[in-house]
């Protein structure tokens, strides 16, 4: 698939999916707490999103049974909603949320505590938000894709922790998933140079998922939640970027 810059008029549509997003993501942050199902937070989701006229963007998504992504803990990413799943005190929980209208998607993902948190489990959330911060502020016409991620990476492995290299960042617009992928990290054989360069109209989602333990994941029996190898926690920050004269505009915030 190549590369499909947006004009301001596609950028304004993602951009009202992007507030919607926002808007669940307030509502959810609220209902997270000990007690409570990743099926009632799905629930909450779906339900805001249809009665604002959008649609969640995941749902059917080749064949993925929820609207949100509810990853506990050691769950990276595509964790699957369930009333199984409660929430306890000391959990972190990664909501992954997608919307479309319009011809266009949005997507986004936080991390949240579940109570009182120990000192590991908050540094790695607030390790991973602000190396999306800076990451973002890197999404500038004139930069390279290498860029974003080396900044990221370097943030998050001066900190201790690790990024997951076998999920990516990626395009987004008219499908939640184009070119280019938007990686974290960058291989010791890349050379800057040769690296996508960022350009006006270019929209992507940027998407760190960082580990306490090692960058090694696998996906469970279900066929879709990823989880660390090692058991360790895992933190999931991303937001819809479009890349402008102006600067980066978040369209997720």
């Amino acid at each position: 698939m190549a590369i499909q810059l947006k004009n301001n008029k596609n950028i304004e549509r993602m951009n009202s999916c992007g507030a919607i997003i926002s808007q669940v993501h307030e509502v959810l942050s609220k209902l997270v707490e000990p007690g409570v199902s990743t099926w009632e937070l799905d629930k909450v989701a779906e339900e805001y999103t249809l009665s604002k006229g959008f649609k969640p963007a995941f749902k059917g998504y080749q064949d993925f049974p929820g609207s949100i992504c509810a990853s506990i803990n050691d769950e990276v990413v595509h964790g699957i909603p369930s009333k199984n799943r409660i929430l306890k005190k000391g959990d972190i929980i990664g909501i992954d949320f997608g919307v479309f209208k319009d011809g266009f998607y949005a997507d986004s993902a936080f991390t949240f505590g579940v109570g009182d948190l120990d000192n590991v489990s908050q540094k790695l959330i607030d390790v991973t938000k602000k190396s999306l911060q800076i990451g973002i502020e890197k999404a500038v016409v004139g930069n390279k894709l290498y860029d974003i991620s080396k900044v990221i990476q370097d943030y998050v492995e001066e900190n201790n922790f690790s990024i997951v290299r076998s999920y990516v960042g990626h395009g987004i617009g008219r499908n939640l998933h184009e070119d280019p992928q938007v990686p974290n990290f960058v291989l010791e054989s890349e050379k800057r140079e040769k690296s996508l360069d960022l350009v006006e109209g270019l929209v992507i989602a940027i998407e760190p998922m960082v580990n306490i333990g090692t960058p090694d994941v696998k996906v469970s029996d279900d066929n879709w939640t990823v989880v660390t190898k090692d058991g360790s926690l895992s933190a999931h920050f991303e937001h819809t970027i479009a890349i402008t004269k102006k600067g980066p505009v978040n369209l997720t915030k």
